[in-house]
């Protein structure tokens, strides 16, 4: 399972099928997680002093293939933003990436689609859990990670940081289920999203993604206030 696959299924409630933050934030953090599993592969690095290309600016260090479709297109993606910041990448990596990991959970079993209308006019898709035993796997190991306050583990790491910058580490994780109050669990996940357990390129990644998804919100935002007088 890809990095992104797992925050979409933390981001998608087992109940509803909804995600639990604007289909905007999340196709940016998708964007992100998949720069973090390249980066994780050793596939994607952020280039150092006396490189082809600038120092802190994306480098493509095995253009192979993974193996794997969705992340043989992020890689293509990358190749062709090669030598660009980090940021400006995460973005198009989460452009339509999302029907295709939804399409993929489908298939293995661990969600299941619905399309139904709102008002009765207008079509909506919904993802409820058909087999939410993965997923729990992976709630666990946050709940244990925001319990401690720390983790080795990347993924976890990872996943907690996105969750973090999005607003959504208690919509995802009941705080009650951790054992910490809602502001404990936040502050936990700060000490995590600062830890020691990523590398400079996973940082950098995640740093990208943060500022990615503010950036998103705050073009909403305005978007949104842009039509009054």
């Amino acid at each position: 399972m890809l990095i992104a696959e797992d925050l979409l299924l933390l981001l998608t409630n087992d109940d509803t099928g909804r995600l639990a933050s604007s289909k905007t934030e999340v196709d940016v953090a998708l964007g992100g997680a998949l720069l973090v599993d390249l980066t994780l592969m050793g596939r994607v690095d952020v280039a150092g002093p006396g490189e082809p290309v600038r120092e802190g600016r994306l480098v493509v260090r095995d253009p192979s293939p993974t193996g794997d479709a969705v992340l043989d297109g992020a890689l293509a993606t990358i190749g062709e933003k090669e030598g660009k910041k980090p940021q400006s990448a995460v973005a198009r990596l989460g452009k339509g990436v999302r029907a295709k990991l939804y399409a993929r959970l489908v298939e293995s079993g661990l969600v299941r689609a619905e399309t139904g209308r709102v008002l009765g006019i207008f079509p909506t898709d919904r993802w409820p859990a058909e087999d939410a035993n993965h997923e729990s796997s992976v709630r666990a190991g946050i709940a244990s990670a925001l319990r401690a306050g720390r983790t080795s583990d990347a993924r976890t790491g990872a996943l907690i940081s996105v969750l973090l910058a999005l607003r959504a580490v208690h919509k995802v994780m009941e705080p009650a289920s951790v054992g910490l109050s809602r502001q404990e669990m936040k502050a936990s996940a700060k000490r995590i999203s600062q830890g020691d357990w990523a590398a400079k390129a996973v940082r950098q990644a995640i740093d990208s993604t943060n500022a990615a998804i503010i950036a998103a919100t705050s073009s909403a935002a305005a978007a949104g206030g842009g039509g009054g007088s």
